[in-house]
């Protein structure tokens, strides 16, 4: 069975959750479950170089019969060989390589050149998309809050402010309307001239992270995927409209197309010690407007 020659084009950067494509190759998973590559899609899958955002849920139909997508994952195509989530060696962009999106079904798969019908699952999008733009909005409101904890100069983020959150994190997780962040602050972080002392009142800090994004989120600002091309290596740029001015920041999720998509947004902080230094982690909550 022929692997695909281009990657897959994508339209969920644009917000689309239906699309309708042409099957280029199946390939077995064991289990009973099928990865179904297609042309196009509107379906994000979880890229596994960084997998902060969970892959979409819908259905994939063929005719009259619809297959729940249990999960979509990124492949690499390259010298003819198919690697499937886990399994793929190289970050999506790699020179030489073929990405595509990897819809998994179970049970019986459509056939090669048959077309079908991408369904999406609106809601979730629309939760994963609300938390993934609260988490950008979050870590650059933590960056503002922790901006004078720093004695020497430091990378500075999309506003221009010492990037703690690119310096500190050591993991991040999109969930609906939300996301969790963890941070660690250790030797060398100190030697970078942060001071965990800015820690220690995480009440005061959430209080002053969460009027940072209460003017942000006020503003109503328009938010938008930049991206050079619809194949699914393209690199993509998330670009959020502040009072500050226009932010923008490397990410290949889902997004709302609005900050007045969000009625509210809250910060919760907790820390605790660990060899060498400090876990900080932060949960944000983010509220839909009605």
């Amino acid at each position: 069975m022929p692997l695909p020659h281009h990657d897959t084009l994508i339209s969920y950067p644009d917000g689309a959750t239906i699309s309708t494509g042409t099957v280029l190759h199946v390939a077995a998973l064991g289990d009973g479950r099928s990865a179904v590559l297609l042309d196009r899609t509107a379906f994000h899958p979880v890229d596994t170089a960084w997998p902060d955002q969970p892959s979409d849920r819908g259905t994939l139909r063929a005719g009259d019969v619809a297959q729940p997508i249990v999960e979509g994952l990124t492949a690499g195509i390259h010298e003819g060989v198919l690697h499937v989530g886990a399994d793929l060696p190289v970050r999506s962009g790699t020179e030489g390589w073929i990405f595509a999106v990897a819809h998994v079904i179970e049970g019986p798969a459509p056939a090669v050149g048959e077309t079908v019908t991408v369904d999406v699952d609106a809601e979730r999008r629309r939760a994963l998309s609300a938390g993934h733009t609260g988490c950008h909005l979050a870590s650059l409101a933590l960056d503002a809050a922790l901006q004078d904890a720093w004695s020497k100069p430091a990378p500075l983020d999309a506003l221009g402010r010492p990037g703690f959150d690119q310096l500190a994190i050591q993991s991040s997780r999109i969930v609906p309307d939300g996301s969790v962040d963890v941070y660690r602050v250790g030797k060398s972080l100190r030697r970078k001239g942060f001071d965990p002392a800015s820690l220690s009142d995480t009440a005061a800090l959430a209080d002053a992270v969460d009027r940072t994004l209460a003017g942000w989120i006020g503003s109503q600002g328009a938010v938008r995927i930049e991206r050079s091309d619809e194949a699914l290596s393209a690199r993509r740029r998330w670009v959020c409209e502040l009072p500050e001015g226009s932010v923008s920041i490397p990410c290949g999720g889902t997004h709302l197309s609005s900050l007045g998509a969000i009625a509210a947004m809250c910060v919760e902080f907790a820390t605790r010690a660990v060899e060498g230094g400090v876990e900080l982690v932060m949960r944000t909550r983010v509220t839909p407007a009605p």
